[in-house]
């Protein structure tokens, strides 16, 4: 068993799923055994894994030359941004290849939807969550494959989630919804952790850091993250975190790397205001 912290957020979990306590609406939040958690950290959906931010930058660069050459009468045309190349496909129920998953997630997103969203970070261009195989429309085997790429639009708190044709390349469904609040990227557990470090709540738990390795902690890169979203519940909370659900919030269960868990469960980052609440779980 690894050394146990006591000085400060009370105690530091090695290995153990921790009972969530509060009155407040968690999902899924059990800790993996501490073996696990040193080698990926974090839990999350296939797809979430990977940079929103990047994709959405890919789809934001585009051929946007047509200057017209010397002597000529007339400015060349404008050129559309090419379709992305096909790469390894898979068929049937195979899980989508990374070269599909890139494509389907280019294709999902418009310009449009580029310029008038915002991630995690602040930056343009919405959070990109998941990339996932959609379910078959029908029993026929040689249907098409399709894919369901979910994003998340911070600047209006909005879960779009858009179904595209692998065969024909066209976003076939788009889905808008408020309130809703799939598992998190990894993306967003580092930029929660990033705003706990920084906020004058999240001294507690960098003195623990620097008990357990005698290093001052700076950066959720020195984390192995995991967490959970965090719903409000009337009177539950302070009303710095009456929005979340509406809101994105995120309760942290930050590693240290080679080390034990951190209970930081009293902590709640609203990532949508980018504010700290604390909870008094009593």
């Amino acid at each position: 068993m690894r050394t146990i912290v006591h000085r400060h957020l009370g105690k530091v979990v090695a290995g153990a799923a921790i009972a969530v306590a509060g009155t407040a609406v968690m999902i899924g939040v059990t800790l993996p055994g501490t073996a696990g958690a040193g080698e990926n950290g974090g839990a999350g959906s296939a797809g979430s894994a990977r940079n929103g931010t990047a994709a959405a930058g890919q789809a934001a660069q585009g051929d946007e030359s047509g200057q017209a050459s010397a002597g000529a009468q007339a400015a060349a045309p404008g050129v559309v941004e090419e379709v992305p190349a096909e790469g390894e496909k898979g068929t049937g129920r195979d899980p989508l290849t990374d070269d599909e998953t890139e494509r389907v997630a280019r294709l999902a997103m418009t310009r449009q939807q580029f310029n008038a969203s915002q991630d995690v970070d602040g930056d343009r261009g919405p959070q990109r969550l998941a990339v996932d195989l959609a379910e078959p429309e029908s029993d026929t085997a040689n249907g098409p494959r399709r894919a369901e790429v979910s994003f998340y639009d911070y600047k209006n708190d909005t879960l779009v989630t858009k179904t595209v044709n692998l065969d024909t390349g066209k976003v076939e469904k788009t889905a808008t919804e408020h309130g809703v609040q799939p598992p998190l990227s990894r993306a967003e557990y580092a930029e929660a952790a990033r705003l706990l470090i920084a906020d004058p709540l999240g001294a507690d738990l960098k003195a623990d850091y620097q008990d357990s390795t005698g290093k001052e902690l700076t950066s959720p890169d020195q984390l192995l993250l995991n967490g959970a979203v965090y719903r409000a519940a009337p009177g539950a909370q302070p009303a710095l975190l009456d929005k979340c659900g509406e809101h994105r919030c995120v309760r942290l269960f930050p590693k240290v790397k080679n080390g034990p868990w951190i209970d930081a469960r009293s902590f709640v980052i609203d990532l949508s205001a980018r504010k700290v609440g604390r909870l008094d779980l009593g």
